[in-house]
Order: C-alpha cells, then structure tokens, then sequence
C-alpha cells in the first residue's frame, strides 16, 4: 500500500467535499444539474450537499488515518462510493455528456484509490 498516495488522494478529496458543501454548483453544474437560469436548485443544493460530507469524512478517514488497517478501511470505503456513484450517475443524469464524465470522474478516483492500496509504498517515505 502506498500511503504518501492514499493520503494525498484523501487531502484531496476532503477539500474537494468541504468546496462541495459550501458551494454546491461546483458537483452541480459539471453534472447538468442546474435550472434554466444556470442557478443550482435548493432541491440539487440539498442532494448534493450529503454526498459532498461523505467524500470529505471519507477524505479526512484516509489523510488522518492512525495505522495501515485504518487506511486500507477508509480507502475501501472511498473506492464503495466511487464505483458505487459511477453506477448511479451513469443512468441518473439528464445528459449522456454528463453521464459520461461523471462516470469517467467516478472511476478515475476509484481507480487512484486501488492504485493506492496495490502501490508498494516508497521506501523513503518516513510514514
């Protein structure tokens, strides 16, 4: 298992939760979800804001993590909701583009996060 990656791929997915939950249009817009007036609806705002706290603590499970089976869980958790959100959004979005990249995101971070846990870790790594 590569920690320094798994760490790195959880800082990031944290910040990205944390962006989400302030700023739902940033999941919204990129996932054809806004009204007609490019405006993100409280209805979206409140649907998206749950999956944005699941990626943060998800984020925050692997940065903090205290020993390597705490990671590996937190790692798997995060690749469930990856592959488990590629599978949903694949058919639950209004347009096949953002279904497509949805999916193509999805499974992108998914796969870092199996890259991460198959990865040897880099013996100079002092964690």
């Amino acid at each position: 298992m590569n920690r320094s990656l798994l760490r790195l791929t959880g800082a990031a997915t944290a910040v990205y939760g944390l962006a989400v939950t302030r700023r739902p249009a940033l999941l919204a817009r990129p996932s054809g979800l806004t009204g007609p007036d490019g405006e993100v609806p409280a209805a979206v705002a409140a649907c998206v804001r749950p999956l944005a706290f699941r990626d943060a603590a998800c984020g925050l499970a692997m940065l903090l993590a205290p020993d390597d089976r705490s990671l590996r869980t937190a790692t798997l958790i995060r690749i469930a909701s990856d592959f488990g959100d590629a599978a949903l959004l694949a058919t639950a979005l209004p347009r096949r583009r953002h279904r497509a990249m949805a999916v193509v995101v999805s499974v992108g971070w998914g796969a870092l996060s199996v890259a991460g846990l198959l990865r040897p870790d880099d013996p100079a790594d002092p964690s």
